[in-house]
């Protein structure tokens, strides 16, 4: 399938900054999953200072904006082709082994509430795939999609505790429940593209969880299935910090840290272009 992806950010500052950094994960990278026809990244209001690959392999852009600047817009565009492989991200080629992410994390970590998901699968039969869509659904049925009741800051055990949040808090629950489990998991951020709209509010996150025979196998708590092809897969982390798309800060105008860019405004659109 063909996707054509049209992604723009806004960051809009109540005053002006002396100096403003972002990092930028909006480069996918080519896999079995996805092909890349073409994908451009365009700032306003900010320079593009370098491109590099981190830790993840996610291809990352840092870019710079100075004093007197109030206004960035990050765009991004690109047309893809993707693949339906039930989910299955394939084999680990990463310089880092896979013990690595079974550590959890600030968001991750588990506490009581946690602890008691893995207890009510003890019971579940199948294979390890139909054990994790056995999580997946059980996530799902203890944390309903709302969104305006979490933030960026909230943990996996927060957010089952509130009963409510989205697709960043069922990932980080799915991915800290699995580490419980012994299996490596990992945060993927990426787009949806939605059977009832062309206009979404935000991209999207999953989680992959790493089994034996398989590889990294995408679970998407949030609509109850593995990854098809209507997902563009951009970046992982161990968790959200670690494959946000637009992380960034700033020192204000006495010269002290203001954290993240405030008075973001986000705008996705995702079409389906005709393959020929």
């Amino acid at each position: 399938m063909l996707l054509k992806v049209t992604h723009d950010t806004h960051y809009s500052h109540a005053s002006p900054v002396s100096h403003g950094l972002m990092e930028l994960r909006l480069l996918p990278q080519e896999n079995a999953m996805l092909r890349i026809v073409d994908w451009t990244v365009r700032l306003e209001g900010a320079r593009e200072e370098l491109r590099f690959f981190d830790q993840h392999g996610n291809g990352v852009i840092l870019a710079s904006y100075a004093r007197t600047q109030q206004d960035i817009t990050v765009h991004c565009s690109g047309t893809v082709e993707t693949a339906d492989t039930a989910g299955v991200f394939g084999d680990h080629r990463m310089a880092a082994p896979l013990w690595y992410f079974k550590r959890q994390t600030t968001l991750t970590r588990p506490g009581a509430g946690l602890r008691a998901l893995v207890k009510r699968l003890e019971d579940a039969g199948g294979s390890n795939v139909d054990r994790f869509h056995a999580l997946s659904r059980l996530i799902a049925g203890e944390v309903s999609y709302e969104t305006g009741v979490t933030a960026a800051e909230t943990t996996a055990e927060e957010a089952l505790s509130l009963g409510k949040g989205v697709c960043q808090d069922h990932a980080h629950i799915m991915i800290s429940v699995a580490r419980l489990m012994g299996f490596p998991a990992r945060y993927v951020s990426g787009y949806l593209m939605m059977n009832d709209r062309i206009e979404q509010e935000a991209s999207h996150a999953w989680a992959e969880v790493h089994i034996d025979g398989l590889g990294w196998v995408g679970f998407d708590v949030s609509n109850g299935i593995s990854p098809d092809e209507r997902y563009v897969r951009v970046a992982t982390g161990l968790d959200y910090s670690e494959a946000a798309p637009v992380r960034g800060l700033h020192r204000g105008p006495a010269g002290n840290p203001a954290g993240n860019p405030a008075g973001a405004s986000d705008k996705l659109l995702v079409n389906i272009a005709v393959q020929q």
